[in-house]
C-alpha cells in the first residue's frame, strides 16, 4: 500500500511538472505593465498564443495559381470582415488571401476586370479595409485603391486624388486606409508627409488631416534668413512625419502611427504625456489629436528603453518603433513595436492595460511584426517576415479585464469594484486595478477608502480629487473646530511674537551676561531688524556660540522633520533621507560657506572673524525654522493644486535667509553694498572650489590607499 501511495503521488506530481511545462510552452514571453516609477511590473498572461495561420495551413502550394501554388511572401496586412474571416494582403505576389471564420483558405483576390472592361491585377497590395460589406485594397504599385465585395468581385477603382496643394513631382503610394460610416476615405502615402489624405466616396480629394507640427530650431530659422526664395519655398528639409498605419472607430476617428519621429523626442512625449511627436493619435475630422492620456506614462510603446529590465531575453534599447493599431472591444486599442515584437493594449482613456510578445522562433514569438487585428476575443498578428499570423486567445484574466472595462463603460461601479478586486487576487502588481477599486469606491461616497487604494497606486490626481472631497465633508461636520484651532493658532504667534520683542527691547539696556535663553531669543528680533540685529550680535554680544549650535540643530531637526512628515501628496513613495544625511546637508554647504567666507574676507579687509561669520550665518538661519514645521503640518491640510503655497512660503523662507546671510556677512565685516556683493558671490565660488578640492584629494587618497593595500596583500601571499 506504501509503495502504491508512492507511486501515484510521484504520478501526480509528474503530471503538475508536465502541465506547468505545458503552460510556460504555450507562453515563451512574459505579459507586463509599468508602474508609476516606469518599472516593469510582471502581469498573469492576458493572452496566450493559440495556433498560426501560414502557407502550410491554408494548403497555398496545393493551390493553382498560374499553373502551380505560390506560399505567403512578404505579407503587409490583414483585416477581418464582420463574420470572422481573414484577408491577408500577400504583398510580393500581388494579391489577398481569404480565410474563413476557421482559418481555412476561401479563395484569392488578384485578377480582374476593371471598369474599363479591361483585364487587371494588383500590384504590391499594402492596406486592407473593411466597411460593411465592402472591401478596400491599397494597390500600393499601382498608386491606387481598388474595391471589391466580400466575395471577391470587383467593384470600382479610386485613382489617384488630384489638387493643386500636392507638391510638384510628389508620387503617391497608398500603403494603408480606413474608410467611415459615409464612406469617406482617409488614406496614408509612404511618399506624403503633410498628414493623412482625405477623399470622399467619389475620389475627389478633400485635403490633409493630421500633420504633425514641424518645430524649427532658432538656427534654422536664422539660417533661413540668408536663404534664397527658392531655398526657403522647399521645404524638404523641413517636412512633417509621415504616418505608416491608420484605423478609424465607429464615431469616425482616427488612430494613426508612426515610426519617423527622433527617438528622445518620442520617449520625452510619453514621459510628458503630450501629443506632440507621440507615436500614435487619434485624430478627429479637423485633424486634431484627441487621445486621452491618463495614464501613468503617455501611449507609445515601451517607458524604459535606456536599460530594459523588462521581459524576454531579445529586449532591445532604444524607442519603440510602432507600425501599427488596431481596436479591440470596449475602448480598448493595441498598437505593435516592430523593433521588440510586442504588443501594447491601453483601454480608451489611455492606460496601459498589459504588454505581451517578443522576438523568437517559438509559437507566439514573431520576427517581424506587421500588422495587428482583432477578430472578437481574439488578437491576430501578421508576422511579414516568418510569413505567417499568429492567433493569440484572451484568457481568463484578460476576459477580467474587459468585464471590469465594460462595468466601468456601463456604469456599474459596484460590479466593476468586484472584477477589480478579482484582477487584484491575480495581479497584487497591477496598479490600474487599485486605481479602479479606488474610484468604484469614491462614486459611492466613500472618499478615505478610495484614498487608501489611490495610496497603494500613488495616485496623487485622484488621491488629490477624493482627499478634497473627505476635507469638504470633514469640514462641514467640524467647522467649529476649524474656526476654533485657526484662531488659536493665530492668537499663539501673535502673543509669542509680542514677548520675543518685549524680550529683545529689554535686553538693549542690559548690562551684564546675556542667558542662553535669551541668546536664543534675539533670533526673532535679527530676522526684523537685520543690521541693527547683526550689529549687536557682533559688538554688543547678543549671541554666542551655543545659541548658534542651537540655531543649527533646529534647523537640521526642521528639515529631519519635513523629510518624514511630509504629506502624502508631498512624498507620495514615503522616501526620505536619515538624520545622519540631513546633518550633512545642513552642516556642509554652513561650514563651507563661513570658510570660504572667511578666507576671502582676511585677505580683503574683512573685520570679521571666523566665530562672527559662524554665528551670524547661524542666526541667520532663524526663518526657515520658522516656517519649515508649520508649512510641514499645513501640508496634510492641502490638496494637490494647494501644495503650490507651501512651496511659495517655503521659497520666502529660503529667499529671507539668503537676505539674512547676506546682510549679516555685510554687517560683521563693515563692507558696502557693493564690495559685499562681489564678496558673496567669491564666496559661492570659493565652495565650489574647496568642494573640487576635497573631492580630489579623496579620490587620490582612495587611490593611495587601495595601492597601499595591493601591495601588502601581495606581500603577505608571497611571505
Amino acid at each position: 500500500m506504501k509503495k502504491a501511495a508512492r507511486f501515484f503521488c510521484l504520478f501526480f506530481a509528474l503530471l503538475m511538472l508536465i502541465g506547468t511545462l505545458s503552460v510556460s510552452a504555450m507562453t515563451p514571453y512574459s505579459t507586463y505593465t509599468y508602474d508609476i516609477k516606469g518599472e516593469p511590473a510582471q502581469s498573469p498572461d492576458a493572452y496566450t498564443p493559440d495556433h498560426i495561420i501560414d502557407s502550410d495551413s491554408l494548403n497555398l502550394l496545393n493551390i493553382p495559381e498560374q499553373g502551380k501554388g505560390v506560399a505567403l511572401d512578404s505579407p503587409r496586412d490583414i483585416v477581418v470582415d464582420d463574420y470572422g474571416n481573414l484577408y491577408i494582403a500577400d504583398a510580393n505576389n500581388d494579391r489577398v488571401i481569404v480565410c474563413n471564420r476557421f482559418d481555412q483558405y476561401k479563395f484569392m483576390i488578384t485578377e480582374f476586370v476593371n471598369n474599363q472592361g479591361v483585364p487587371d491585377s494588383l500590384d504590391n497590395p499594402n492596406g486592407l479595409f473593411i466597411r460593411g460589406e465592402t472591401l478596400y485594397v491599397a494597390d500600393t504599385d499601382n498608386n491606387r485603391i481598388v474595391v471589391f465585395d466580400l466575395e471577391g468581385n470587383y467593384k470600382t477603382t479610386i485613382e489617384e486624388p488630384k489638387s493643386d496643394v500636392f507638391p510638384d513631382n510628389s508620387i503617391y503610394k497608398p500603403v494603408a486606409l480606413a474608410v467611415d460610416q459615409a464612406g469617406r476615405m482617409y488614406i496614408v502615402s509612404s511618399t506624403t508627409y503633410m498628414g493623412v489624405i482625405s477623399i470622399n466616396p467619389d475620389g475627389e480629394f478633400q485635403g490633409f488631416i493630421g500633420a504633425e507640427e514641424v518645430t524649427l530650431s532658432p538656427w534654422v530659422l536664422l539660417w533661413r534668413n540668408f536663404q534664397t526664395k527658392e531655398q526657403r519655398e522647399s521645404m524638404e528639409q523641413y517636412v512633417s512625419t509621415e504616418y505608416n498605419n491608420i484605423d478609424i472607430d465607429e464615431d469616425g476617428f482616427i488612430y494613426v502611427t508612426t515610426n519617423a519621429i527622433d527617438p528622445i523626442e518620442q520617449q520625452d512625449a510619453i514621459t510628458s504625456k503630450v501629443s506632440k511627436n507621440a507615436p500614435v493619435k487619434k485624430l478627429n475630422t479637423a485633424g486634431t489629436d484627441i487621445l486621452k492620456r491618463n495614464g501613468f506614462f503617455g501611449p507609445g510603446g515601451e517607458v524604459k528603453v535606456l536599460n530594459e529590465a523588462a521581459s524576454g531575453t531579445n529586449s532591445k534599447g532604444g524607442a519603440s518603433s510602432i507600425v501599427d493599431v488596431a481596436l479591440g472591444p470596449e475602448g480598448t486599442w493595441s498598437i505593435i513595436d516592430d523593433k521588440r515584437q510586442k504588443i501594447y493594449t491601453y483601454d480608451e482613456e489611455g492606460i496601459l492595460l498589459f504588454i505581451f510578445g517578443d522576438s523568437g522562433m517559438q509559437t507566439g514569438n514573431l520576427t517581424a511584426i506587421k500588422a495587428i487585428e482583432y477578430r472578437g476575443t481574439d488578437i491576430l498578428v501578421l508576422d511579414k517576415t516568418a510569413c505567417n499570423v499568429t492567433v493569440y486567445r484572451r484568457t481568463e484574466y484578460g476576459d477580467l479585464l474587459i468585464s471590469a472595462l465594460k462595468h466601468n463603460r456601463d456604469r456599474q461601479y459596484d460590479v466593476a469594484k468586484d472584477d477589480w478586486q478579482s484582477i487584484v487576487q491575480r495581479n497584487s502588481n497591477y496598479d490600474q486595478a487599485y486605481i479602479g477599486i479606488g474610484k468604484a469606491l469614491f462614486r459611492s461616497g466613500d472618499y478615505e477608502g478610495a484614498m487608501s487604494y489611490y495610496q497603494l497606486a500613488h495616485d496623487t490626481d485622484n488621491y488629490s480629487e477624493a482627499f478634497s472631497m473627505w476635507r469638504q465633508d470633514w469640514v462641514k461636520k467640524y467647522a467649529l473646530v476649524v474656526v476654533a484651532v485657526i484662531a488659536v493658532v493665530i492668537a499663539a504667534y501673535v502673543l509669542f511674537f509680542r514677548y520675543a520683542n518685549k524680550l529683545n527691547v529689554k535686553g538693549q539696556t542690559k548690562t551684564g551676561k546675556y542667558t542662553f535663553w535669551e541668546e536664543i531669543m534675539y533670533g526673532f528680533w535679527i530676522i526684523f531688524h537685520p543690521f541693527d540685529g547683526f550689529w549687536d550680535l557682533k559688538h554688543e554680544r547678543r549671541g554666542s556660540l551655543r545659541g548658534a549650535f542651537f540655531w543649527i540643530g533646529v534647523t537640521i531637526l526642521s528639515f529631519t522633520y519635513m523629510a518624514i512628515g511630509s504629506a502624502y501628496l508631498v512624498n507620495p513613495y514615503n522616501e526620505y533621507t536619515s538624520i545622519v544625511v540631513t546633518t550633512l546637508s545642513v552642516t556642509v554647504p554652513f561650514l563651507l560657506w563661513c570658510a570660504a567666507n572667511w578666507m576671502l574676507t582676511t585677505l580683503f579687509d574683512g573685520e570679521g572673524s571666523f566665530k562672527d561669520i559662524f554665528i551670524a550665518t547661524a542666526y541667520a538661519l532663524v526663518p526657515m525654522n520658522l516656517f519649515i514645521i508649520p508649512v510641514t503640518l499645513v501640508s496634510h491640510c492641502l490638496i494637490q493644486g494647494e501644495l503650490a503655497i507651501s512651496t511659495l512660503l517655503l521659497t520666502i523662507s529660503y529667499i529671507w535667509t539668503g537676505f539674512l546671510i547676506f546682510f549679516g556677512s555685510m554687517t560683521t565685516h563693515d563692507y558696502t553694498f557693493g564690495k559685499n556683493l562681489i564678496i558673496s558671490v567669491c564666496t559661492i565660488v570659493g565652495m565650489a572650489f574647496i568642494m573640487f578640492v576635497a573631492i580630489l584629494f579623496s579620490g587620490l587618497a582612495s587611490n593611495i590607499i587601495g595601492f597601499v593595500t595591493s601591495i601588502v596583500v601581495e606581500l603577505s601571499y608571497r611571505v
